[in-house]
């Protein structure tokens, strides 16, 4: 039998909300399930819709005993079919016509229209045009100044406004479009704490999101999605400029080999570990759980290995949208990463070189704390930095308890492996922080009494305030003995 599971899991679960989910109701479950960060797809619903999630989450937050974080993740320059009257069988070795130009946006069963108008001088004879995530595929065997005669490779149902890919193709798009803009802003206003940009192509990207968050007074962090095949060209400049990157292995497995894919994602986790950034997986985890009470073996073991990676998250999207069982897929992988992480890591992040002198004493805090098998890592952090050093390195047994003075800071960090935040009141006195911070520990019976822990926050030293990492143990009265490094 194997041994129980632990009482915290490292790895954090996305959920993206959905009609199935929307209601408080639905979002308190899924919360109770092991949900820590609630994902806004602004390519489907109105801000309207939306709000009516944001507003849900906040009441929710008011009386749950840790917050569930707001991400919000953008459409970005998405290439997508028109509206159709029936959905169109298209039969392998039919021949079909893509027409990119104006007129009214009804296919019919000959011609398929695009929103995308260079598409016609963007393509010719050979390449490929991939719709639905791969389901359809079509070949251009002609090129006319009004469109493009395509063969159908791989055949099926054609429904209104499905996603294409052109792999290897350089859309002429913006990497932020003005409806990804809008929504930026809207999740500004309802302070989100995450934008996750899509189809980022280069940091340029990245810097231009910021640049909007920074232009409206906003806080929340930019988590880049790549998903296409500039965006795996230039994954490390990417992963430099943004506080995660989430592995979109819907599109990518399109606009690269799916043979690839497995290799591109252990690449990209692997550059986060030693950057010390965040990294989020991606798309089909529980695919087969939308009409299924149960996942697949190999669902299973594609989550344990994301587990095994030491992926910061893991994310759920038409499980918790539109599936049938959207409470036992979050349960499903609660247990599922649990059981993987008790096996161990591949520890990526703990051979990471630092020079940052906050850094190299997050690390000396993780190691002292693994060599005397402390309880747990506690992290005074008024801002997240210090937690967001200590968590990078991927403690492999204690649990990072993180304390802040502010919600958003407390939010933003649930997405950090292995950490468990907590909001208290700070004190002039280091000293007294420390203490608010066991007394709360104690309350809610986190650790046993007498457990050693090691504490990372700043001391006073004169009239100075220095980091410092303390061994102390965990003890019933308001005062904790131990010995201190600085």
């Amino acid at each position: 039998m194997p041994p129980e599971f632990t009482p915290f899991r490292k790895t954090k679960i996305i959920c993206t909300i959905g009609p199935a989910t929307s209601s408080l109701k639905m979002l308190r479950e899924l919360a109770e399930a092991g949900m820590n960060i609630a994902r806004l797809n602004m390519s489907h619903g109105d801000h309207a819709s939306h709000l009516e999630v944001i507003r849900n989450i906040k009441n929710l937050n008011k009386t749950a005993a840790n917050p569930v974080a707001l991400l919000l993740d953008t459409q970005g320059p998405e290439i997508r079919t028109g509206e159709v009257k029936e959905h169109l069988t298209l039969n392998v070795g039919d021949v079909v016509e893509i027409n990119a130009g104006g007129g009214e946006d009804i296919e019919s069963k000959s011609v398929i229209k695009v929103n995308y108008r260079d598409l016609i001088k963007d393509m010719k004879p050979g390449d490929r045009i991939t719709v639905d995530n791969g389901l359809i595929n079509l070949d251009v065997i002609e090129k006319s100044a009004f469109g493009l005669k395509c063969r159908v490779v791989d055949g099926g149902v054609l429904k209104s406004r499905r996603h294409i890919n052109l792999p290897g193709i350089r859309v002429n798009l913006p990497a932020i479009t003005a409806k990804d803009e809008a929504d930026i802003v809207f999740g500004i206003k309802n302070e989100v704490d995450f934008i996750a940009l899509s189809f980022v192509r280069s940091a340029a990207d990245v810097e231009e999101c910021k640049r909007i968050i920074a232009r409206h007074r906003g806080h929340a962090q930019v988590i880049a999605k790549i998903e296409d095949h500039y965006g795996a060209q230039n994954y490390r400049e990417i992963t430099a400029v943004s506080a995660g990157v989430m592995v979109a292995r819907g599109d990518l497995g399109v606009e690269v080999p799916i043979e690839e894919l497995p290799i591109l994602q252990r690449r990209i986790v692997k550059e986060c570990a030693m950057q010390g950034k965040r990294v989020i997986i991606a798309t089909h985890l529980l695919e087969s759980m939308i009409e299924n009470p149960l996942p697949t073996r190999a669902e299973t073991t594609d989550v344990a290995n994301a587990a095994y990676e030491e992926a910061d998250a893991v994310m759920l999207s038409g499980e918790t949208t539109v599936g049938k069982y959207p409470v036992k897929a979050v349960q499903f992988l609660d247990k599922i990463t649990r059981r993987s992480e008790m096996s161990g890591g591949i520890g990526w992040a703990r051979t990471r070189p630092v020079t940052d002198p906050k850094a190299q004493l997050a690390r000396a805090a993780v190691e002292l704390a693994e060599n005397i098998k402390a309880g747990a890592i506690i992290v005074i952090t008024r801002r997240g930095v210090m937690a967001d050093h200590v968590t990078s390195f991927h403690p492999i047994y204690p649990v990072v308890l993180a304390f802040t003075n502010m919600s958003n800071i407390r939010r933003k960090m649930m997405i950090h492996r292995g950490c468990l935040p907590f909001r208290i009141e700070f004190s002039n006195d280091p000293e007294k922080t420390i203490r608010n911070a066991f007394q709360l520990v104690r309350s809610r019976n986190l650790l046993p009494e007498g457990t050693t822990v090691v504490v990372v926050s700043d001391i006073l030293a004169g009239e100075s305030r220095v980091d410092a990492v303390q061994v102390r143990q965990l003890e019933s009265g308001t005062a904790a003995k131990g010995k201190e490094e600085t």
